[in-house]
């Protein structure tokens, strides 16, 4: 063999070689690049911030890519029993309680896991309200209130300007479901004869009312729920009611509002398409606290869900580390570090 046939056969081995390695690296993975892992993003900050996480841990751990799509509850959560959208990660169970049973009795849609059990809403105050704040020059404004029901005797704290005669109660956003249970929750209660239900209009013109109120160090009473970045950020208390009783929640919403679990659900082809995926979202598991967190980082920093998702990433290692096997939280905290 003279020498141009050695140097010949030299390329041809180089040549078969990496042909050999592209084989067996997208032999490997070619299956999860085919498959695109699609969320569910029905149009709050919580559900886009787990969107974000999931997804990262998915594209970084697992090598899959992801997709959102974007649209109302009712619309994103056909999608998932149809098999449009594999994931959905914060389903609030009681509010499509009958379609959501539907599709998991008919095998359309699986409860992966609980996402967190911990979420609350009701009627919020300003917890220098009734502790006041020393640092501020505040004093307690309503050292006695504690629950839905010591409100009438402290109407006076949270006057309406609009009609000096009563207290204003800031309510729900309009066209929600919990807007009308709670206007009436509070005829029932006998509170609108001492308060004003009023409309706030949007969920950032309620927002906007707590942190107007909380940065001035005035009274405020009203609907809110967590988690959220306002309840991230400022330190308000959730009044107490009546002990939930779904016969007295049935007959007139006369106790506190039911708990709600919220859950992580799934396409049931995605179990078959992907089982290591539905695997680690069947692990995915946090809290309304580190959510609202979260969102507060979010901002308080004006950040992106990505660069919130890669703060929770490293913030809380110690929890994502557990909803994954070892070579897969390597392989995310390899792409935290660089």
């Amino acid at each position: 063999m003279n020498f141009l046939m050695k140097k010949s056969y030299k390329k041809v081995g180089v040549v078969l070689l990496s042909v050999l390695l592209f084989v067996l690296i997208t032999g490997c993975t070619s299956e999860d690049a085919e498959k695109t892992i699609v969320f569910a993003d029905p149009g709050w900050d919580s559900v886009a911030f787990h969107n974000e996480v999931a997804s990262y841990i998915i594209q970084h751990g697992y090598g899959y890519g992801t997709e959102v799509e974007i649209g109302s509850t009712p619309i994103t959560f056909t999608a998932l029993r149809n098999g449009s959208v594999d994931v959905l990660m914060e389903a609030w169970t009681d509010n499509i309680k009958e379609s959501y049973e539907e599709a998991i009795a008919k095998g359309e849609v699986i409860e992966a896991s609980i996402n967190f059990d911990d979420s609350a809403q009701g009627f919020y105050v300003p917890t220098y309200v009734i502790k006041g704040d020393p640092e501020r020059g505040i004093e307690p404004m309503a050292p006695d209130l504690r629950t839905v029901q010591d409100l009438p005797k402290y109407w006076e704290v949270f006057k309406d300007r609009e009609d000096p005669s009563k207290g204003r109660l800031y309510g729900a956003i309009p066209g929600w479901e919990i807007d009308g249970i709670l206007q009436e929750k509070v005829k029932n209660s006998g509170l609108n004869e001492t308060y004003n239900y009023f409309s706030p209009g949007s969920d950032a013109a309620l927002a906007s009312s707590i942190v107007g109120a909380y940065e001035r160090g005035e009274a405020w009473v009203g609907y809110y729920w967590e988690p959220t970045w306002v309840i991230g950020q400022y330190d308000m208390t959730l009044l107490g009611d009546i002990p939930y009783d779904e016969e007295k929640w049935l007959d007139g919403y006369g106790t506190e509002l039911p708990p709600v679990d919220v859950t992580i659900a799934i396409g049931s082809s995605l179990q078959e398409d992907a089982p290591e995926i539905a695997a680690f979202l069947q692990n995915y598991s946090t809290s309304s606290g580190i959510t609202s967190e979260a969102l507060a980082y979010m901002q308080e920093n004006d950040g992106t869900t990505e660069e919130t998702a890669i703060w929770f990433l490293n913030e809380y290692q110690q929890l994502w580390t557990t909803w994954v096997p070892e070579e897969v939280a390597d392989l995310v905290k390899e792409s935290l570090n660089k």
